[in-house]
């Protein structure tokens, strides 16, 4: 029996890079693939949110002399590849997935709606909400934490290569020690960067609970998600 019946998953434009530095590694893209499937087709109602910054990211734009509003919306526009590339990926294996955009870009994908994106979840659908919140100035990870409480999602995953949150980085400290769980409050006081402070805020207000896990290991979506002790709770 899974723990949650209906989840967001936030992925990092990153970690679809896998070892190549830039853009989309098809192997790690695969991997990532097949555990949404292996999920979705045991009964959870799965929605995910993608960032872009394997091809594009806003605010490095803004820093090389981009205009904010343009940079963003370029980044816009990456998480909107990568969203098309996992949904090609999902469906490519057999699992139905549907990909919406925060921005009205018929045919590339539907024009998210919450009512939409639950539709397609209830009829069996991984629906894939690309384009942030689909305004500049927010992160994917506002846009992440947003579009779980508009589809009443019972937790946002967020999976990234580091297994939980740490007292400090763990690739840079090797004494860094791992939290089980945090509420959203330690997260503000010990300034841990989990996602951004209005991403957390929205999550904190809306009483979303934050598991922070390892998704580049095969198999370990199918793990949080049967309750194993992996991750941090963010509470």
């Amino acid at each position: 029996m899974a723990k949650y019946n209906r989840i967001l998953l936030k992925l990092s434009g990153e970690s679809l890079m896998g070892h190549q530095g830039y853009g989309i590694d098809t192997e790690r893209l695969g991997q990532y693939a097949e555990q949404i499937a292996r999920v979705a087709q045991s009964g959870v109602q799965v929605a995910i949110v993608i960032g872009g910054g394997n091809i594009f990211r806003g605010l490095q734009g803004a820093s090389r002399g981009f205009d904010r509003v343009t940079g963003d919306q370029m980044g816009m526009l990456a998480t909107v590849i990568n969203s098309l590339a996992l949904g090609s990926a999902l469906s490519g294996i057999g699992q139905p997935a549907r990909v919406f955009t925060a921005i009205n870009m018929y045919p590339v994908g539907d024009y998210y709606s919450n009512r939409r994106a639950i539709e397609a979840m209830e009829a069996g659908e991984v629906a894939i909400i690309a384009g942030g919140t689909g305004n500049p100035f927010f992160t994917t990870d506002t846009g992440a934490a947003l579009r779980a409480v508009e589809i009443r999602a019972d937790v946002m995953l967020k999976g990234t290569r580091v297994d939980g949150i740490y007292t400090a980085d763990p690739e840079k400290d090797p004494s860094a020690e791992k939290f089980t769980e945090i509420t959203y409050d330690e997260v503000y006081s010990r300034g841990l960067k989990v996602m951004d402070l209005t991403a957390t805020a929205l999550c904190k207000e809306n009483s979303m609970p934050i598991v922070v896990f390892d998704m580049d290991t095969p198999g370990n979506l199918a793990r949080v998600l049967a309750g194993d002790p992996i991750g941090t709770l963010v509470y």
